[in-house]
């Protein structure tokens, strides 16, 4: 009889091999993309002069933060010598409203178009799509009209509105797909009962919710704090939100070109994202993919 057993180091060593590989281009890969982010760190926390005469991947000699004091509350942009501060808070006086908006008017149009069903709600709901893929630059000449009408022209609510309305397309379509797996045995059963509309949103579907509320508030934060267009495009001056405000620092620099100040705007612009992401982050997904397959 063959003995096998000799067989199995040979096995093992060749699985080892495998994930030493694996490892190795997942490091590597790691190293990669996290290499410029090492260099924004690392510059932020560096002097005009250790960033002249060092490496630009040299660790710090010490921790310096001036540079991220300078950018946040001393940096010019444009005339004011403000920093980045009033921008910051712009920006969350504007996302937050419109994260919140647009996610509570597309958990209702998803909540009609899949339980409260009416007639020509596929032609509605293949409008609403189509809004997803129309660019920003196509919108920005009516919706100027539309600001200048309604008095909100260069003003934070502007951008809430703008926010609002872009956003609506998208987080119908996430409730939209998450609704249509929820039995309509439920909403069936609540109206015979004698609930409405919107009580059985609010006591039934709402419950029900929080996965996708999750994906449609990460998304739209992302993009509404992240977007450059339409802040650059509806506002001008002190109400600009963060990432304008970034680019005329970068821009207008005068005299000595200050990297590690442009390196800690930038950290300071990116810093709400990141956050969001690195604590939520791993909601997304599931969120996203409990909605995939109709229960």
């Amino acid at each position: 009889m063959a003995d096998h057993s000799t067989f199995v180091p040979a096995q093992n060593r060749s699985n080892v091999g495998l994930r030493i590989l694996l490892w190795a281009i997942l490091i590597a890969f790691a190293i990669w993309f996290l290499l410029p982010a090492y260099v924004v760190v690392g510059t932020s926390l560096k002097d005009l002069g250790e960033i002249r005469g060092g490496s630009l991947l040299a660790l710090p000699h010490e921790l310096n933060f001036t540079a991220w004091r300078h950018a946040w509350s001393e940096a010019c942009i444009g005339v004011k010598c403000t920093g980045l501060e009033p921008y910051f808070w712009n920006s969350v006086i504007m996302a937050i409203p419109s994260v919140l908006l647009s996610t509570l008017l597309g958990a209702l149009t998803g909540y009609a178009l899949t339980k409260w069903r009416f007639r020509g709600a596929n032609v509605v709901f293949a409008l609403i799509l189509f809004g997803c893929f129309v660019p920003f630059q196509v919108v920005i000449l009516p919706m100027a009209q539309t600001l200048g009408k309604i008095g909100i022209t260069n003003t934070v609510y502007g951008l809430i509105l703008v926010h609002t309305v872009y956003g609506l397309a998208f987080t119908t379509l996430f409730f939209r797909n998450y609704y249509v797996t929820i039995p309509d045995e439920l909403v069936r059963a609540a109206t015979i009962d004698g609930a409405g509309f919107f009580t059985i949103f609010r006591r039934i579907i709402l419950p029900l919710s929080p996965p996708i509320i999750v994906v449609s508030v990460i998304w739209q934060f992302t993009q509404i704090w992240n977007d450059f267009l339409f802040g650059a495009s509806f506002t001008t001056g002190g109400a600009q939100p963060i990432t304008v405000a970034m680019n005329n620092l970068v821009n207008t620099t005068t005299g000595v070109k200050q990297y590690n100040v442009d390196m800690a705007a930038a950290l300071i612009t990116a810093a709400p994202t990141l956050f969001v992401y690195i604590v939520a982050g791993r909601y997304f997904v599931r969120g996203l993919t409990a909605g995939s397959v109709k229960g």
